[in-house]
């Protein structure tokens, strides 16, 4: 077999993310700007890439928001980046939309150690996917989300197996096309083809980004249509520090036209809720009625109070 032929077979045993890229093959010779404009150049695929897998994305948001409404909840899968990626957009939910700690959640090979320092093996083991989720008590209701750039994790294979048998829905997101059979096993798969990394193998990169984004899509997506924003305002938000207090005010003041003494005010009698501060004052009813309204409509401010929030600067 000659060199190139030699070459050729072993690209196709590897995975898109493993592959070399020719566009830095002389990245180690490149000054400080040189770095950033390739690394610059190659990023900007990214948002195409993920743009390929809209049909996917909305389908995934649609599951989350059917398994959030029968009560169930949304597992992120993965290991290494993948699975720090899945810890971030889960620990961010609850501040940015109100929601219980539980109702999103990220798994990573080797437990929260892996967070910081790298858990050498833990990605090799597909019987610990299994074991982590049936140890959150993974039911029938619940969406499993395995997140694997190389789509051939074994932890997120055993995760995403293990969902099945439970009869949970189930998705992957990856970042080299996964085979048929696995493809057939999910609900939906995402799969933005993001191409070799600038420092091959390193999917903290191109593939890194990719799957921020989509992970973005899905938990936002899924909130939106929950009512968790009032237009393009986080209104379910957490106000557990003083730059959220802030945000909390600032916008029960635009939304109603009041003062930020008067905003205050409101929110204290809503027990600190913007949603239902925005009820209160746009009807003129107490805290009780407010959200008894809100309740009925699920959540949804624009469902209880006509019309869109006014547009401020």
């Amino acid at each position: 077999m000659s060199r190139q032929a030699s070459h050729a077979a072993q690209a196709a045993d590897l995975s898109l993310t493993e592959r070399r890229n020719p566009r830095t093959a002389d990245i180690d010779l490149a000054t400080a700007v040189e770095i950033v404009d390739l690394m610059v150049a190659e990023d900007a695929q990214v948002p195409a890439a993920v743009a390929t897998q809209r049909d996917a994305i909305a389908r995934a948001i649609d599951i989350a928001v059917t398994t959030f409404r029968e009560g169930g909840r949304l597992f992120y899968v993965g290991a290494g980046t993948s699975g720090r990626l899945g810890v971030l957009d889960a620990s961010e939910c609850p501040p940015t939309f109100g929601t219980d700690p539980e109702m999103v959640q990220g798994l990573i090979a080797g437990g929260l150690p892996a967070l910081t320092r790298a858990q050498e093996g833990a990605e090799d083991r597909e019987a610990d996917g299994a074991r982590d989720l049936d140890a959150r008590g993974l039911t029938a209701r619940d969406f499993v989300v395995g997140i694997a750039a190389s789509a051939a994790t074994p932890y997120v294979r055993g995760a995403l197996a293990r969902a099945r048998v439970i009869g949970a829905r189930t998705a992957l997101v990856a970042n080299s096309p996964p085979p048929e059979a696995v493809q057939r096993d999910v609900d939906v798969a995402i799969v933005p083809v993001v191409g070799p990394e600038v420092v091959t193998g390193s999917t903290r990169l191109k593939s890194g980004t990719a799957t921020k984004l989509v992970l973005n899509m899905i938990t936002t997506g899924a909130m939106i249509r929950l009512g968790k924003t009032y237009g393009n305002l986080m209104v379910d938000l957490q106000a557990t520090n003083a730059k959220l207090r802030s945000r909390s005010e600032r916008m029960v003041a635009d939304v109603c036209g009041v003062g930020r003494d008067d905003a205050r005010g409101v929110l204290d009698a809503a027990g600190g809720s913007v949603k239902t501060a925005i009820v209160m004052h746009a009807l003129g009813v107490g805290r009780d009625d407010a959200e008894r309204r809100l309740a009925a409509a699920g959540g949804s401010i624009r469902r209880v109070v006509p019309g869109a929030p006014p547009a401020t600067g």
